[in-house]
């Protein structure tokens, strides 16, 4: 089934391995440097301690995940030159201080765009309090509101989003906005660059937004230029330069696509041929997307004009963007579009997920390519198991990253002997962001159960309460379940001492990866 490998991708390869060996040789001047000052060695250990100690306690006393915390000060205690070093690059938020503040000036413009109608929490609040809560929740610390007036039409198959996207694009009138982490200008992107340059003839305002890395490996630097002759405008999100630059470490992993304002797409499917099974270079891949219509879509539209205009300012005015929408609606569920930012100290995210479980009453399935998460919400499925729920997470039967495969699975034992059950996907790799809380409410998006998800990357997802789409989820997963394998009573048992100690190693700093 593997007949294609992301070596036979040649695009970018060569700017990829030119930054590489770009990072290495100033690494390498770093330590140089170091080398020739040995002769003050002592005074230089001495100081090395001195600041390690004073990072470790700092770290040590900062309100954030242990996990993190930990990984962080064995690393410096271990190797306190390549510690703070590393730390001082990846580890605080404090050096991503001039970005922060361009985003924190942009969302003071955006946001109050969409403010929540107060009509819309109290009806939620009748329907059920406790989700109404979790609504509160993202409106108060994510500031992005709930809906009502909003069809919702989910997709089990990346390749049925995409057919809709394309019927949806050759319709739009006014503007397209598309924000994708990963392009490969491939037979799929084909089908979809025609559409863009026949509505950009049209009159029609394309812009096209992607992140660097996510891309690299697909694209050359001369996309840009194609995409402008056939009048789409494209920016890049943290361009990937040749020296150690600290905000590289944070990626726009959004997948959005936006209407005329009126209608949206997300999910988890970038667009490549690999998620639309055009190639297979790990199987069958296991996808999924939304479509919305409506009142949420400008949830979406402020997303993408947020990261636009972090790259480069452009929109002194939205407010042609973000219409009223007219229309009739089918659905009488709740739909709130919601974004996640690692510039902040506010984990949406995590706690979107957090409140899902510690919510379910019955049932909570649970699809992520990706299963390294905080002790935190291990327990909080485990405590959810525990008291009854029927907990069932599915993982792919096939990686596409060995080592990350290697550490999700370092969590089923002790997933498992907390009454969870885990299932791998045997088709091939299932790249879905999925859950599904007791068939009234579920999630939808790009964010994996990892800590890059979690904490380094810029996400975005749906969470639906009382919805349609919400049968279709359910169905999916049915239908996931039928396919896979489930190993749990294979975690059930001890593992061998050099497993073990494998497992403790990888886990030990899988929150830095």
């Amino acid at each position: 089934m593997r007949t294609e490998q992301k070596s036979s991708v040649k695009n970018s390869i060569g700017r990829l391995i030119f930054v590489g060996l770009s990072v290495l040789l100033q690494v390498a001047w770093i330590v140089v440097l170091f080398v020739r000052l040995n002769e003050y060695s002592e005074l230089i250990n001495l100081l090395t301690a001195l600041i390690a100690a004073a990072v470790v306690l700092r770290i040590y006393v900062r309100s954030e995940n242990t996990a993190f915390k930990l990984s962080w000060i064995i690393l410096i205690l271990l190797s306190p030159l390549m510690g703070l070093c590393i730390y001082a690059l990846f580890g605080h938020k404090d050096a991503n201080r001039g970005m922060r503040r361009r985003f924190e000036t942009i969302d003071a413009k955006l946001l109050p765009e969409i403010l929540q109608d107060k009509a819309v929490m109290e009806r939620l609040e009748e329907k059920n309090f406790y989700f109404a809560n979790q609504s509160r929740y993202l409106y108060d610390y994510g500031k992005y509101p709930v809906y009502r007036n909003t069809d919702v039409t989910f997709y089990a198959e990346a390749s049925d989003g995409f057919e809709a996207q394309l019927r949806e694009l050759q319709k739009a009138e006014h503007f397209i906005f598309m924000e994708y982490h990963a392009i490969e200008e491939a037979e799929a992107f084909a089908r979809l660059k025609a559409v863009l340059a026949e509505r950009a003839a049209a009159g029609v305002e394309v812009r096209l937004l992607y992140d660097d890395v996510g891309s690299i490996g697909f694209i050359d630097p001369g996309f840009i230029g194609r995409m402008k002759e056939v009048g789409v405008e494209c920016r890049v999100f943290n361009l990937v330069l040749p020296f150690l630059n600290i905000f590289m470490n944070n990626r726009d992993h959004r997948k959005i696509t936006v209407i005329d304002g009126k209608v949206g797409f997300t999910g988890g499917y970038n667009l490549a041929d690999e998620y639309f099974n055009i190639t297979h270079p790990y199987g069958y891949w296991k996808d999924t997307g939304v479509r919305l219509e409506g009142d949420a879509v400008k949830s979406l539209t402020v997303m993408f004009l947020e990261m636009w205009n972090a790259i480069g300012k452009t929109d002194a005015d939205v407010s042609g963007y973000l219409p009223a929408y007219e229309g009739t609606v089918r659905g009488s569920g709740f739909v709130q579009p919601y974004a996640d930012s690692p510039l902040d100290n506010e984990y949406v995210g995590e706690n979107v997920y957090l409140n899902l479980i510690k919510n379910a009453a019955h049932r909570l399935y649970i699809a992520t390519p990706y299963l390294i998460i905080s002790d935190d919400m291990a327990r909080e499925l485990c405590m959810a198991a525990r008291r009854g729920v029927d907990v069932r997470i599915v993982t792919p039967g096939i990686p596409d990253k060995k080592l990350i495969y290697k550490i999700t699975r370092s969590y089923y034992a002790g997933l498992v002997q907390g009454g969870v059950r885990i299932y791998e996907y045997t088709p091939g790799f299932i790249h879905q962001k999925q859950v599904l809380c007791d068939d009234c409410a579920a999630a939808v998006g790009t964010i994996n159960f990892d800590y890059r998800s979690l904490y380094h990357h810029f996400e975005n997802g749906v969470l639906m309460f009382d919805c349609d789409a919400i049968r279709d989820i359910r169905k999916d997963f049915k239908q996931i379940f039928a396919v896979s394998r489930e190993v749990t009573g294979e975690y059930r048992e001890g593992r061998s001492a050099v497993l073990r100690l494998t497992q403790c190693l990888l886990r030990l700093f899988a929150p830095l990866l």
